[in-house]
């Protein structure tokens, strides 16, 4: 009997991504057989880093994890989940607040998404100040961001 494979999409925008995502990420890797790290795309939107950015910045973070891909998609989560045969959508928890919005969203994710699972994990006290946001105000208050971004992409956010 073929066992199906346990395959995880982690969506956002990762703009940029955070120690607090790789972390997530790196927690995350015993529990899949796949990990898709995917982009969300939404035009309306305009992001501080371009798509292709990020994309290389995910590829470069996680060259050295072989049940991690990195993708992108436009419109619902759970539409992209059923064109990578997902059965799970990861999600972090850094604050109770987000859990009340990440429990509204995955109750809504496993209705319209056949069911879809989400899991989530609670982030480590020293990863839980972090988010995309914090991150791109200090970028563009010319601060030092370099703390809270993987090192693989610190250089090419310092502050000129």
């Amino acid at each position: 009997m073929d066992k199906t494979p346990n395959i995880a999409v982690f969506p956002g925008s990762f703009d940029p991504i955070t120690l607090g995502h790789v972390d997530l990420v790196k927690r995350a890797i015993p529990l899949f057989d796949k990990i898709i790290i995917a982009i969300g795309v939404n035009s309306q939107k305009k992001s501080f880093y371009d798509l292709e950015k990020r994309l290389e910045w995910l590829n470069l973070i996680f060259e050295d994890d072989d049940k991690v891909f990195v993708d992108h998609f436009q419109g619902l989560t759970v539409n992209f989940c059923a064109k990578e045969n997902a059965n799970f959508l990861l999600r972090g928890l850094r604050y109770a607040s987000d859990f009340d919005y990440e429990k509204t969203i995955s109750q809504l994710n496993r209705t319209i998404g056949d069911n879809i699972e989400t899991v989530f994990l609670i982030s480590q006290p020293q990863y839980s100040h972090i988010s995309s946001t914090i991150v791109r105000e200090i970028i563009k208050g010319n601060g030092d961001a370099t703390p809270f971004v993987p090192s693989e992409i610190a250089e090419f956010i310092k502050p000129s």
